[in-house]
């Protein structure tokens, strides 16, 4: 009998994803879907004509909800071939999105400096489950930071608290990172402002103290890549 615990180990694997994509078809979005998420986005990506990367796609309606909402050029990329064909089927009629598959660790098929944005819900976390997760998660993190322009932002949402996720932010590249709350639940009323972003400091002590201890919350990092910091970590 499969347990939780090596189910969540697979969230790494093409093959897991490949099975389960074969088996279940509906959309499905982890987390949050864009209406809920709609007001940081136009915040942070202010410019629909300029393109957009959405990593670990699924076959979440969350992209075409960008298109919907304005946005007109939005890559998405899966690990999964079997979610990817559907997805590039399903989509055949509308231009503005765009499915390719393709390993987040490995996006040599975009150049540096392709997105002023990168959105991500789940996909560091699922690498997190699996064998290897500290060099994977780096090497995801590095091609995330590389194909985007200065001052492009990394969107992550997930369940990772910061005392993990700023480590690993600070050990990959340089960032210039904020921190937003969202409710898990939709259905009970917000005790957070989205687009306010919460104090942060360094370790991530400081959000304990803001938000209480354990909050029913997933967080969401804003990440801006700044090559005045790498320059100035490189020359130190």
């Amino acid at each position: 009998m499969e347990t939780e615990t090596t189910t969540t180990q697979s969230y790494s694997e093409q093959w897991y994803w490949d099975e389960r994509y074969t088996n279940e078809s509906d959309p499905f979005d982890w987390y949050q879907n864009y209406a809920s998420l709609a007001p940081l986005i136009n915040l942070y990506v202010p410019h629909r004509p300029h393109p957009v990367l959405v990593i670990g796609c699924g076959n979440s309606a969350f992209s075409e909800g960008m298109v919907d909402d304005g946005y007109e050029d939005v890559v998405s990329i899966d690990i999964s071939s079997v979610v990817i064909d559907a997805m590039v089927k399903k989509y055949s009629d509308r231009p503005q999105l765009k499915y390719l598959k393709m390993d987040v660790r490995d996006m040599k098929a975009f150049g540096d400096a392709s997105f002023d944005a990168v959105i991500d819900k789940g996909t560091l976390d699922s690498i997190l489950c699996g064998s290897n997760s500290r060099q994977h998660s780096t090497q995801m993190l590095e091609e995330v930071w590389r194909v985007l322009k200065d001052k492009g932002v990394y969107i992550l949402i997930t369940y990772g608290a910061p005392d993990y996720r700023l480590r690993l932010f600070k050990d990959s590249c340089s960032w210039t990172t904020k921190l937003h709350v969202i409710d898990k639940s939709s259905l009970e009323t917000s005790k957070w402002e989205l687009t306010k972003p919460i104090p942060l400091d360094t370790e991530g002590s400081s959000v304990e103290s803001a938000i209480g201890k354990s909050p029913d919350v997933h967080y969401i990092y804003v990440c801006i890549k700044d090559e005045s910091l790498k320059r100035e970590a490189d020359s130190a």
